[in-house]
């Protein structure tokens, strides 16, 4: 590797490229660009750009535009540029200077002026750089032993009332994960990545107010008296006083939210808890979520009066309340990791805290920075460190659908595969080409919403959608990936899959996303994936006429032939790559169509109702089999279409062996319109 200093020259004319490289001399590593596009491309992929010689008047971007590309990406934070131009207009100097030029310098030029400010503006930005990193280290030791010693005291806490010494670890983890899951969710809390990170610092200190309760009653092993329990509940007035009486920051944000999470910890959503008796969004958010994470931790802990229940108990015992009421939201939120928070404590309790707390100091650190508009890390580390990410996530899939988007540029890449089989251009440029990437516009609004959602220590989440490939939409799961700089708008990069990769996905899952019985997609399968979809074309529902007679009849392993029969005959009316079958409930179906023409739609349900109508069960030949279907047309949105597809099988059931359909759009899917009906459609 040369040990030159690199330097790109940025200029149309290739004469004036030849004559400034001349003019350096052998004393440099020269790259060139003709035009402004190719000098931001430079500047995003290579590593170690030490100088910017930049002209004005050039084709495709202009110099003024690559400042302002610099601005926006806080690369002229760590590479310096002199404008080198015949454009000697004072307009055109004073615009430079503002979009953060280093120098300028008009043609026609003297070599030894060029010379002598190149190696001026080289060593006035190597002390500088010297001098960030002498800073970002010391702010980095500071918050690392402010870490440290919240710990420390936490673990004091915990140590006089007898704890294993891992329950503020647990409780950061916990708040952590029940956070991020949150904000996948809902937007409700405008929570930030770096809010997430204060929070769940701070909620370490949740239980600081146990310093001042007697031993006796912390550790003691038995139930507490009602006398005793009135002590014990003071901890949270307790430590809440010692944050308010601090003597200094009393206005940071972190004592602020320490406070709120040490006071209202134990508040619930009914208005049952203590000490001020809030009730639902009363509680701040912090204390609503470190008390969820406490509960849970309790109750999975083996502590001097109880033994540890295991992860399924608990939260069915929080589920039903018997830990008291929480935010309805958190408890989706509870469900929906809880996979992972019990994966992740269990690590966390092997591993110990120190990388954790190393994580947070950074973290802490860096927006410290950022804060103090310092420059950020050097372009070298981040380069490497998102070509590492890249590898670490593309060498997970092989022949799958990939793609990388460079928020730097717009420019949206696909790997060949995926161009290929999608019928896309390999490179793109965002926004103007968007509609040629495959995806649909509502796709892509799910996907910058997940997007949004990950920060640098969760920079993973998945989705499902139909995509183009080889002419046919099909499901796909998608995997996607956020790369984060710690000065720059982050570069994203995703998966979505290979050919079919659904298919893959949910055999691999089969036994929870099926029916046991009938082999159609349960319940799970549509809360967890299919109800993820913006909108579909049409939606129905199908139930088995006098499903209830026959079992009383003939008996329930009769109605369980009856029900595999129907999802039979109904698979084979539907497309399976496409459409979907789930088992609603009991001997109701749902049947979602994502993409299908209107009058496709009807004929394809009245083939159900014929086809069932037709089936004859060998075992019992005098039972004959007929279902009642209630579909909507035009653009559904998957709630309102569902409870009106309900509906009109609930009247098509009144004629028995019908086919209702009315077809409108997903907004007047709640408002009462005439039905279509009719025996043959």
């Amino acid at each position: 590797m040369s040990d030159k200093e690199k330097i790109l020259i940025a200029d149309d004319s290739a004469m004036n490229r030849a004559i400034l490289t001349e003019m350096l001399g052998d004393g440099y590593e020269i790259l060139e660009a003709e035009n402004g596009r190719q000098a931001v491309a430079i500047l995003q992929s290579a590593t170690d750009i030490d100088l910017l010689l930049l002209d004005i008047m050039m084709p495709e971007m202009d110099g003024f535009e690559v400042l302002a590309m610099m601005n926006k990406y806080h690369w002229i934070d760590e590479v310096p540029v002199i404008m080198i131009s015949a454009e000697n207009a004072s307009s055109y100097v004073e615009r430079a200077y503002d979009l953060g030029a280093t120098d300028y310098i008009s043609r026609p030029f003297d070599m030894a002026v060029v010379r002598r400010r190149v190696i001026n503006t080289l060593m006035l930005y190597a002390k500088q750089k010297r001098l960030v990193r002498l800073v970002a280290e010391q702010v980095y030791e500071k918050e690392k032993s402010n870490s440290t010693m919240i710990n420390i005291l936490s673990h004091i806490v915990e140590f006089r009332n007898g704890e294993s010494g891992m329950h503020v670890l647990h409780i950061q983890t916990a708040t952590d994960i029940l956070l991020h899951t949150l904000v996948q969710k809902t937007d409700k809390y405008h929570l930030t990545a770096a809010d997430i990170s204060l929070i769940s610092t701070a909620s370490a200190l949740h239980d600081i107010g146990k310093i001042n309760i007697p031993e006796s009653i912390l550790n003691k092993p038995g139930r507490l008296t009602k006398e005793e329990f009135e002590v014990m509940k003071t901890h949270t007035t307790i430590g809440s006083e010692i944050l308010e009486k601090l003597p200094f920051q009393q206005e940071s944000d972190l004592v602020k939210t320490a406070y709120a999470i040490c006071r209202w910890h134990h508040e619930r959503w009914d208005g049952r808890g203590y000490p001020d008796g809030l009730k639902g969004e009363q509680i701040p958010i912090a204390a609503q979520v470190v008390s969820l994470a406490d509960v849970y931790d309790a109750l999975t802990s083996e502590r001097c009066y109880k033994k540890a229940f295991d992860h399924d108990t608990a939260v069915k015992m929080i589920l039903n309340g018997e830990c008291g009421q929480f935010n309805p939201l958190l408890l989706e939120c509870l469900t929906e990791c809880g996979a992972q928070l019990h994966a992740e404590l269990s690590i966390a309790s092997d591993t110990g805290n120190q990388l954790h707390r190393l994580a947070d100091a950074q973290h802490i650190s860096d927006a410290l920075l950022r804060e103090s508009a310092l420059p950020g890390q050097n372009h070298i580390v981040q380069s490497l460190s998102r070509m590492q990410q890249k590898g670490r996530f593309f060498n997970q899939s092989v022949r799958c659908i990939q793609f990388d988007y460079d928020s730097a540029t717009g420019h949206l890449s696909f790997s060949a595969w995926a161009a290929e089989h999608m019928g896309v251009p390999k490179d793109l440029h965002l926004p103007d080409e968007v509609e040629e990437t495959g995806f649909a516009p509502a796709d892509i609004a799910r996907i910058q919403k997940a997007l949004r959602a990950t920060s640098p220590e969760h920079p993973y989440t998945e989705l499902s959608m139909l995509l183009p490939v080889d002419g046919e939409l099909r499901w796909h799961h998608v995997r996607l990936c956020s790369l984060w700089s710690d000065d720059s708008v982050p570069t994203y990069i995703g998966a979505a899959g290979q050919a079919d990769p659904a298919e893959q996905f949910f055999d691999y899952h089969h036994d929870l996303y099926h029916d046991v019985l009938t082999n159609a997609y349960n319940r799970r399968f549509f809360e967890k994936q299919l109800r993820k979809l913006m909108e579909v074309d049409a939606i129905a529902m199908l139930d088995l006429d006098q499903f209830k007679q026959i079992n009383d009849v003939y008996g329930h392993h009769a109605g369980d032939d009856a029900l595999r029969i129907l999802v039979s005959a109904v698979t084979a009316c539907v497309r399976s790559r496409n459409d979907a079958l789930v088992r609603y409930g009991g001997d109701e179906f749902l049947l979602i169509f994502p993409h299908i023409p209107e009058h496709i739609f009807i004929k394809r349900l009245e083939q159900i109702r014929a086809t069932v109508q037709a089936l004859h069960m060998i075992e019992y030949p005098d039972l004959h089999l007929t279902v009642s279907i209630g579909g909507v047309y035009g653009a559904c949105t998957l709630d309102p279409g569902i409870r009106q597809a309900d509906k009109l099988l609930y009247q098509a059931k009144e004629c028995r062996n019908k086919c209702i359909t009315a077809a409108f759009s997903a907004e007047e899917a709640e408002k009462p319109k005439p039905n279509q009906e009719s025996d043959k459609l």
